[in-house]
């Protein structure tokens, strides 16, 4: 008995030992990943690229929300300064809509002067995994190897590491904040922080796979 009780206590001590340090791994692990998001979402990658993609969000009837105008105003100026030849816009629609949010981006920027033949149009995608997705076999036919993703500062990092795992050389470049209440965005970044953090360790289409 008086044997086992010092290998008990030593065994508690390594327990804890463990323990403590796989907590303080994991918390180094979020912090790394929250500041490479908040990084991502503060820095625009100039690099000359094949194509933008612009991550779609709500439209109302065919005219975009303040988001996604905010995102395509962004990619538009992006296009004027010829970092890239080619937009692609993703987003499908909500039951009830007449309108996607591809088609609704597509409009918004043809009547800013973009030929149609610039364009790509993703219009099935209901989340982020799925309209990269959809959009990469379209890229793929266009010949793009290298993209800057057009995005919120909160939720770009999560689409330019999705088109790496397809295959992309992917940069970023956030659209301007400022839409959304500071409640709401800190909501998004918490959410994408934790989104980063687990895609990066099992993918991104894994982790669609698991939370839909």
């Amino acid at each position: 008995t008086a044997g086992i009780i010092p290998d008990m206590r030593a065994f508690v001590r390594s327990a804890l030992v463990l323990t403590v340090g796989a907590c303080l791994a994991l918390v180094s692990y979020v912090g790394i990943a929250a500041i490479s998001v908040t990084w991502a979402g503060t820095h625009h990658d100039t690099t000359m690229v094949d194509a933008i993609v612009v991550m779609g969000a709500a439209q109302y009837d065919g005219v975009p929300s303040p988001l996604l105008a905010s995102r395509l105003q962004h990619a538009l100026d992006l296009w004027k300064q010829k970092q890239a030849p080619l937009i692609a816009v993703t987003g499908g629609k909500r039951p009830g809509d007449r309108f996607t949010e591809g088609d609704t981006s597509r409009r918004w920027l043809t009547d800013r002067g973009v030929p149609a033949a610039d364009i790509v149009v993703e219009s099935s995608g209901r989340s982020t995994w799925e309209s990269i997705e959809n959009v990469a076999p379209l890229l793929n036919e266009a010949d793009v190897d290298s993209v800057v993703v057009v995005s919120s500062s909160w939720h770009v990092q999560r689409a330019a590491l999705s088109l790496e795992e397809l295959g992309f050389r992917a940069h970023s470049s956030a659209s301007p904040d400022g839409i959304l209440s500071a409640s709401s965005e800190k909501s998004k970044l918490i959410r994408e922080i934790a989104g980063v953090s687990l895609g990066r360790i099992i993918g991104f289409g894994t982790l669609f796979d698991i939370t839909g």
